[in-house]
């Protein structure tokens, strides 16, 4: 059984085929699928994909890039829909993709505005009592700071796509975090992140795709699913030398207990 723990299933990449997917994905022994919203509307269609699909659950919150779409209103909103879903044991798991993402935001106003809503959401997350899904980008120190300092200990959740190094990995396992390992550990030039892994105990590696982005080789630059996860746990197997199996039995428990669920 394979849990891909971070899929985009909502973008229109998908809209085509995306019954017909969600029946290969199945039919392939993807049996979990947490769908991470990255805005208002992603968000939305996340929580609408759950109600559709019984294996499928969502992540609600806003990515960094994308904060522009939040004020105290729709700030409101998404703290009354998460607030709602735990309350009737519903299917949001999580709270993200929530975080950092200085690639393209160069404008200390721009980064300020990240950081404030990244604050927001990590304390929605304390209060409703879900794990976070954290996106950080070309913003290690910044990011890990305000984790520190918000005490993310308390809160729990996932690096998805860890990029960072292996003394950042450290820090967040230290705080009982899990690391999100997709595609990229495929790539040849992927040498730190193949060097994370190694230094990474097994019980705090949990599967992603991102897709329809960053599928592993040999696929890389075509639309990615969880149907390609099959490299990855190779991939995984290689650099832990052990067996492909117990790396999807293990990473199956693993995605459980990061998103606290009992089955």
């Amino acid at each position: 059984m394979i849990f891909d723990t971070h899929a985009h299933y909502d973008d229109r990449k998908f809209n085509k085929d995306r019954d017909e997917l969600m029946k290969q994905l199945r039919a392939a022994g993807i049996e979990r699928i947490v769908d991470i919203g990255a805005d208002i509307e992603s968000t939305r269609r996340a929580v609408d994909l759950a109600k559709q699909y019984d294996f499928i659950y969502a992540a609600a919150g806003v990515h960094p890039s994308d904060v522009d779409c939040l004020d105290e209103r729709s700030f409101q909103w998404l703290t009354c829909l998460v607030e709602e879903s735990v309350e009737e044991k519903g299917k949001i798991v999580a709270v993200g993709e929530i975080g950092l993402d200085y690639y393209w935001e160069k404008a200390p106003e721009r980064r300020k505005q990240q950081k404030y809503w990244f604050e927001q959401q990590m304390e929605l997350a304390r209060k409703t009592g879900l794990p976070v899904v954290i996106h950080s980008r070309e913003a290690a120190k910044d990011t890990w700071d305000m984790m520190d300092g918000l005490k993310c200990e308390d809160i729990g959740g996932v690096v998805h796509c860890y990029s960072y190094s292996v003394e950042m990995a450290r820090n967040y396992l230290n705080k009982g975090f899990y690391l999100g390992i997709g595609g990229v550990v495929t790539y040849k030039n992927a040498r730190v992140l193949k060097e994370v892994v190694q230094y990474a105990p097994m019980d705090r590696i949990v599967l992603e795709t991102d897709c329809p982005y960053l599928s592993p080789e040999p696929n890389r630059g075509k639309r990615n699913s969880s149907l390609n996860l099959t490299y990855v746990i190779e991939a995984i197997s290689q650099l832990k030398g052990i067996p492909a199996d117990e790396v999807e039995a293990v990473t199956w428990e693993n995605g459980k207990s990061l998103y606290r669920m009992s089955e």
